[in-house]
């Protein structure tokens, strides 16, 4: 597993380069620069903007820029914000931990119900439990997020004082105390959260009910009910020990979708992560800050897969990485 992981870890460098040279090639071959909306402001002169261009290197070709950056990163420096004026470790970082609290939060509420809801559907199959589960699942899976975020905002404006319609914090929050300062990022976490969970809870409990169905059908399950075995650990132990292993595999893909997957909701909600700060930084060709939000979306995919891949090992003992 040692060999393995280290191997994982040897092929993600290139592949990780390739993603950052096509997003650099597609941010160069763009016409235009940061620079173009400081030539429209009368207040820099040409000479001023032709001091930022080579101090930013926008002077030179996109692959000597990228050249430049590359270096850099081994050196866990990723650049300067245009936009910003500052690094782009600092906005990174802070905007970073807004969005993976968002994320990690509809997570857990996704895994949380969809996967004992799909093993309830299976032991119900076509009774009236499983239908009315199933057809949430169909309603839920043709609202998009955005659209449930933007219904739970009206019906919140309805009744002002119950949750907050945006931020992630309130006026008032330097001032409370600890318990009162999680519970007031808790109550701003409470709408995109629920409608960032409520597409993706539908469809993981589809896939659940399905391998439960198909796990619940096998001989060895009737061999163990023939032994005698208690029905709850022919359910939980022998059924959904097989019925899990491809939402390990899909569980990768979650993981490195924590950043992108809520960038919509989180500019709707006036949410302070990623998804606000790469819509700035593309619409202001802030070349370095993409390419800092970029690497991270990589490095959390790379992660995710061979997360998903030990955990397959250590789950089914008839996986081996040799």
């Amino acid at each position: 597993m040692g060999r393995f992981i280290l191997k994982r870890i040897v092929i993600a460098v290139p592949m990780l380069l390739g993603m950052a040279l096509l997003t650099f090639a597609l941010m160069g071959g763009t016409p235009g620069s940061y620079l173009d909306s400081m030539r429209l402001d009368p207040q820099f002169s040409p000479e001023t903007i032709a001091r930022y261009q080579q101090l930013y290197g926008l002077d030179q070709s996109w692959w000597i820029q990228f050249l430049s950056w590359t270096k850099n990163i081994f050196r866990l420096e990723f650049g300067y914000s245009f936009h910003f004026n500052v690094p782009v470790s600092k906005i990174i970082a802070g905007r970073l931990l807004n969005t993976f609290i968002l994320s990690f939060a509809s997570f857990l509420i996704t895994w949380g119900i969809a996967v004992p809801l799909g093993i309830w559907a299976a032991l119900n199959r076509n009774r009236w439990i499983d239908r009315a589960i199933q057809f949430f699942s169909y309603i839920s899976l043709s609202l998009p997020s955005f659209f449930l975020v933007m219904i739970f905002l009206f019906f919140a404006s309805r009744w002002p004082g119950v949750l907050p319609l945006g931020g992630m914090v309130g006026p008032d929050f330097d001032d409370l105390g600890l318990i009162a300062k999680i519970w007031d990022v808790l109550r701003h976490l409470a709408i995109p959260a629920v409608a960032l969970s409520i597409g993706s809870v539908a469809g993981l409990q589809r896939i659940m009910r399905g391998n439960m169905i198909e796990a619940l059908g096998q001989k060895y399950i009737l061999t163990a009910r023939a032994k005698g075995l208690p029905e709850n650990r022919v359910i939980y132990h022998h059924a959904l020990r097989n019925a899990i292993n491809p939402l390990i595999t899909l569980l990768g893909y979650e993981f490195s979708s924590l950043l992108s997957g809520a960038a919509l909701t989180e500019i709707i909600c006036s949410w302070p992560g990623l998804g606000s700060l790469m819509l700035t930084a593309v619409r202001s060709k802030d070349v370095y800050l993409v390419m800092a939000s970029m690497l991270m979306g990589g490095v959390l995919f790379v992660i995710g897969n061979l997360l998903a891949d030990i955990l397959l090992a250590k789950a089914d003992p008839r996986i081996r990485y040799d």
